[in-house]
């Protein structure tokens, strides 16, 4: 029997179920337009999302050059990766304590509409997500477009402690059914010094349905707070992390997405970036002069919080970056950050475009 970290709330748990999207009724397939359109009209002419762009990368000479633009077909080999941290609806309207962003603004009707409009309107053909507690919602909107989705709640979710909760929070992945097979899936609680965490991992084993190749995808939100012991525990769990990938991603090409909740200095960084087998490099990273100066970008009470903590890792022997979705400026953002009427998480999305390499030719074992 695995020994767990025990829970520093003494209230009792409220078991909830995900039943707050009942009233959502959806045909089983949408176009994304009609989809997209659909969002619009329940947003019922409040303001629109922050508009954002799409920047390609290209070698020449062995440097990276960029060509901005909204968006571009992805080649048909490619795979597009959107990583974003939705916000938890239960967490955010109770215990995160945005004092710029207006009540109305949190309200779930209306962000559960602008977070779907913000993964469809990229076309995305892997979604990984954290702070996940609205997932039924999520399989109804996406599957409209062909989504497949798997979840897996935090064994003790701070969100099961609030009276209004609509169940524990987690992380998913999705991916575009019409495009990949499910090998395997499988998940586990992140361990620290061989006692379970509360934080978990999803993983993916994917076929492409064309080609037969394979690879791996996971996804994870690891421990939050400030402090020395803290990142520790964090760099715990993210070795953790990579022995789980590691022990089943075979000889595959692997990606690897999340809320590390640590900046690029942090140990944990160092532990993903240097992984002997797995050799991952960072997707915002690899072609600009570092990770983005922020992935959230939010005021509480403590004051302004503006960091990069997400991540989109890479195998660099099995893909290359061909794209990337450009973050807001400040002024884009507004005063009061996010969340806010024109963007409904604390955490931009990444959104980068992944090509194999020409050694990336994993075929199906079938």
């Amino acid at each position: 029997m695995k020994m767990r970290m025990g829970s520093f709330n003494s209230a009792p748990k409220i078991l909830n179920e995900d039943t707050q999207d009942n009233d959502v009724t959806l045909p089983e397939h949408m176009s994304k337009e009609d989809l997209l359109t659909y969002c619009t009209n329940q947003l019922q002419g409040t303001p629109s999302l922050i508009p954002r762009t799409f920047r390609s990368v290209s070698l020449f000479n062995g440097s990276p050059k960029y060509r901005t633009h909204e968006m571009l077909p992805l080649n048909e080999a490619g795979i597009r990766v959107l990583q974003w941290n939705l916000l938890s609806q239960t967490l955010g309207l109770n215990n995160d304590n945005f004092v710029r962003c207006p009540s109305e603004a949190l309200h779930w009707q209306r962000r559960r509409n602008l977070l779907t409009q913000e993964i469809v309107r990229y076309s995305p053909d892997v979604i990984c997500l954290q702070e996940v507690d609205h997932f039924n919602y999520l399989k109804k909107s996406l599957g409209t477009q062909g989504y497949i989705g798997m979840f897996f709640p935090k064994p003790d979710s701070p969100c099961m402690y609030i009276k209004d909760n609509n169940g524990p929070d987690g992380c998913a992945i999705f991916f575009r059914s019409n495009r990949f097979e499910l090998v395997k899936c499988e998940t586990r609680v992140l361990e620290v010094w061989r006692v379970q965490s509360n934080q978990v991992a999803v993983l993916a084993i994917l076929r492409d349905l064309v080609t037969g190749s394979e690879f791996c995808v996971a996804t994870t939100h690891l421990k939050a707070r400030n402090g020395a012991l803290l990142a520790a525990l964090r760099n715990e769990q993210g070795k953790d992390l990579l022995d789980f990938v590691t022990s089943h991603c075979g000889d595959r090409p692997v990606i690897v997405c999340g809320d590390f909740n640590a900046e690029p200095a942090e140990p944990v960084y160092s532990t993903v970036t240097t992984h002997p087998a797995l050799r991952l490099a960072s997707a915002y990273a690899a072609y600009q002069a570092g990770e983005p100066p922020y992935t959230t970008w939010k005021v509480r009470e403590e004051g302004e919080v503006c960091h990069t903590i997400d991540y989109i890792f890479y195998s660099k022997g099995g893909f290359r970056v061909s794209s990337l979705l450009d973050f807001p400026t400040g002024e884009e953002i507004g005063e009061c950050r996010v969340p806010s009427f024109g963007y409904p998480s604390d955490h931009f999305s990444l959104v980068c475009d992944l090509l194999p390499t020409a050694s990336n030719s994993i075929q199906s074992p079938l």
